[in-house]
């Protein structure tokens, strides 16, 4: 077949109808960004709240929120799966069935969410030993505090994940978006006052997330049953499972999150390998990834805004509209990742500081975030931001094969490699994660240029099968 080099048939677009002008864009896009930016902030402010109460609470909070991002992580899979069929639903005009779409997915993720809150419970202290092999006695006792409230949040943080996909798959961003805030400032205020005030360390952080998930998830699932808005969700009671939406759903929730569970897997046994290098290393390592996530919030933002606009546009059966698209907000990624990468850049060390990091710590720090700068705004764009177009068309199996052999071949293999042969510390971890980026996107850019990733509308598909 060979490589199709040209992006996108200019001749092909209605630029007089098209589905999302730059304004509509703007409004999509930007409360996702804003989102994902106060996300982060919150985030990092949490652990350096933590971070007061000693290396101890910082190491244990860092341990079992490697398993916690495992659960986002699924989570996240399954909104995405909500946003795609629930939007090709929208671009095709069927609002009804995207309505009846989007009571299956809460029906969906109630169910899953539990089971992974009563095998985290019930696991404790054996799963966290398990994963993580010895640890001081002392982080082990935090970790599983820390543990166990937070796995009580998961059904409310699944509920909501989903909640927020239905609004952004109708195109209104900014709801969800409120919402998040809000409930990030209750997070940021329970720390405040069960950390500093009841003296509560871990217990508090871990209990100020249970109570802002459960406000964000009431609030939700409150709103939607509005019968103004494009997709509602009503008679929580009723919803009956529909077995054939739930494997439409799941066909394209699924290798997402089987993608995502394996990469985060892979991140849990970097961090494990991580654990024997020390306290101090360790504290390094949670605060490195803190900042790297957030250098690449604003191409997260854009990336999760693009899944609803190819959805759309699959759905309406506009497919050069849709690569247009992907390669105008690539573009628009890719300054946000430089920009941000050099704004931490620039705080990192007064972070560092004022979270009262250990000397050794902080420097080890401000040295894997120095490497970063340099190579993630060179290819990060092209392994994270580009596949979220491609999964958007249906092209979800192709994405995760790559990342999950990317992701062992690269971070895990080469990590443990060069720690266990040549000696490496910290910078072995990111040494092979810059390999993991450089080769995804290498390989996905290949794949947007050959046009295989288009799969056509996926729910008509299933529809007509």
């Amino acid at each position: 077949m060979g490589i199709k080099m040209k992006l996108y048939d200019k001749k092909q677009i209605d630029w007089k109808n098209i589905l999302f002008d730059n304004k509509t864009l703007f409004w999509l896009i930007m409360p996702i960004v804003l989102e994902q930016f106060f996300n982060s902030l919150m985030g990092m402010a949490d652990t350096m709240m933590v971070t007061t109460v000693g290396s101890v609470a910082i190491s244990a909070v860092a341990l079992v929120d490697s398993i916690n991002n495992l659960v986002i992580q699924v989570f996240s899979a399954m909104a995405a799966g909500a946003v795609i069929v629930c939007s090709q639903y929208i671009g095709s005009g069927n609002k009804k069935e995207s309505n009846r779409a989007a009571g299956q997915v809460v029906l969906m993720v109630l169910v899953i969410s539990l089971a992974i809150t009563i095998f985290g419970i019930l696991g404790g202290e054996r799963l966290l030993r398990l994963i993580f092999g010895t640890v001081e006695d002392s982080v082990m006792e935090n970790a599983l505090i820390y543990f166990i409230i937070t796995a009580i949040s998961y059904p409310f943080l699944a509920l909501f994940s989903a909640g927020a996909a239905f609004y952004r798959a109708s195109g209104n961003s900014k709801f969800p978006t409120n919402v998040s805030v809000i409930s990030n400032i209750i997070n940021i205020t329970g720390n405040a006052v069960f950390i500093y005030v009841f003296k509560w360390g871990v217990t508090g952080a871990a209990t100020a997330t249970l109570l802002s998930r459960i406000f964000s998830t009431t609030v939700v699932y409150y709103c939607l049953r509005k019968p103004k808005q494009t997709i509602v969700v009503k008679d929580y009671l009723k919803i009956r499972s529909d077995m054939a939406l739930i494997l439409t759903i799941m066909s394209i929730g699924i290798p997402a999150g089987i993608e995502n569970g394996m990469f985060q897997f892979g991140k849990i046994a970097i961090q494990s390998t991580v654990s024997t290098m020390g306290t101090t290393v360790m504290s390094a390592q949670a605060m490195t990834n803190i900042l790297e996530m957030a250098n690449g919030l604003f191409a997260n933002g854009v990336g999760i805004g693009l899944m609803t606009v190819v959805g759309q546009c699959i759905g309406a059966n506009r497919i050069e509209e849709a690569k247009y698209y992907i390669v105008k907000l690539m573009g628009v990624a890719w300054v946000g990742v430089l920009i941000s990468c050099l704004i931490i850049f620039a705080v990192t060390k007064p972070i560092t500081w004022l979270s009262g990091m250990e000397p050794e710590a902080a420097v080890l720090c401000f040295e894997m975030i120095t490497a970063i700068t340099i190579v993630k705004p060179l290819v990060w764009v092209g392994a994270f931001g580009l596949p979220y177009g491609l999964r958007a068309a249906g092209d979800v199996k192709f994405p995760m094969i790559v990342s999950i052999s990317s992701m062992w071949g690269c971070r895990v293999m080469l990590c443990n490699f060069l720690v266990k042969m040549f000696q490496f510390g910290l910078i072995a971890v990111w040494l092979g994660m810059f390999a993991d980026w450089t080769i995804r996107a290498a390989i996905f850019v290949v794949r947007f240029l050959s046009g295989k990733w288009i799969h056509g509308d996926m729910v008509k598909q299933k529809g007509e099968n």
